[in-house]
């Protein structure tokens, strides 16, 4: 059966389920017990938040959750580092190809949208971002940040294609621009050449790069807006930078891409987003 990413038709976000196994018959959530479902190929249909991860910080329209794996069964603190795998990647491919998740609060979930019984249907989510951290126990976690669609725009559902038919269809991914004048000002800087590959894509509209936050902007990361913190890159090499193939040593040394990053003598990066950058997002 083809792996269903958005809405299932009938079921409108503030539906209620008396237990997961509503749930899995309405088609909303599949397993009964783990909180992702999905594949690490196909990407993540859907999560439930029912207050098994104490990292979880759950603001309504944006959440902040905590990936599977390393806890105890019987005492359900976590006790292992956490790895990008099974549900985990799942929902890191779900980032990569923009895909849709089913999002639904349980009432053990310790939050204010949780409802008082059961499980509430909470509606489509996007994963914004991805990394790894140091949990409240002490262990490596990954962190997700899922933003609603609920406002905002509603994709099309899209079906995983199965053996026998393979269908195209058109998705659309949203991507936040932030480009201020200190961003501006960086590729100015560089002539919109990538500081790793130095080439300057050329379009009919004039040269063309992007500005890379080191240190994302925005909770949970909180990164400064300003040069330190920015980086000239092309499309390629900032989307393999914010995926965390690829990071930068102090002395701007490329760790995982081989060379050194081009460094303008006017354009001063802080190490200390450096350093931050490869705590959370860099996987060996």
């Amino acid at each position: 059966m083809p792996r269903h990413f958005g809405h299932i038709p009938g079921i409108v976000p503030g539906a209620t389920f008396v237990d997961r196994r509503e749930l899995r018959e309405a088609g909303v959530h599949l397993p009964t017990q783990a909180g992702v479902s999905g594949s690490a190929t196909e990407g993540a249909d859907s999560i439930v938040l029912s207050g098994g991860y104490e990292d979880d910080d759950d603001q309504g329209s944006v959440i902040v959750y905590t990936g599977e794996g390393g806890r105890d069964p019987l005492s359900g603190r976590q006790v292992k580092h956490q790895q990008l795998v099974r549900g985990n990647l799942a929902l890191a491919v779900s980032h990569r190809d923009g895909l849709p998740v089913r999002v639904t609060r349980g009432s053990r979930h310790t939050s204010a949208y949780s409802p008082e019984t059961g499980y509430q249907y909470a509606g489509l989510y996007r994963v914004d971002d991805h990394w790894r951290e140091e949990g409240k126990s002490g262990f490596f976690i990954w962190r997700f940040r899922l933003l609603s669609l609920e406002s905002a725009f509603q994709p099309e559902v899209i079906s995983a294609p199965s053996a026998a038919a393979v269908r195209r269809e058109m998705v659309t991914v949203q991507r936040l621009v932030r480009d201020t004048a200190e961003a501006r000002r960086i590729k100015a800087l560089y002539g919109f050449r990538c500081q790793v590959c130095g080439e300057a894509l050329q379009t009919s509209a004039g040269p063309y790069a992007e500005a890379a936050h080191i240190r994302p902007l925005g909770a949970p990361h909180h990164g400064p807006d300003h040069a330190g913190n920015l980086l000239c890159l092309c499309p390629n090499h900032h989307v393999l930078f914010d995926f965390g193939t690829w990071s930068i040593a102090d002395d701007f040394g490329l760790i995982g891409l081989p060379g050194k990053l081009m460094v303008h003598p006017e354009h001063q990066i802080d190490p200390a987003q450096l350093a931050y950058h490869r705590a959370r997002y860099f996987q060996p």
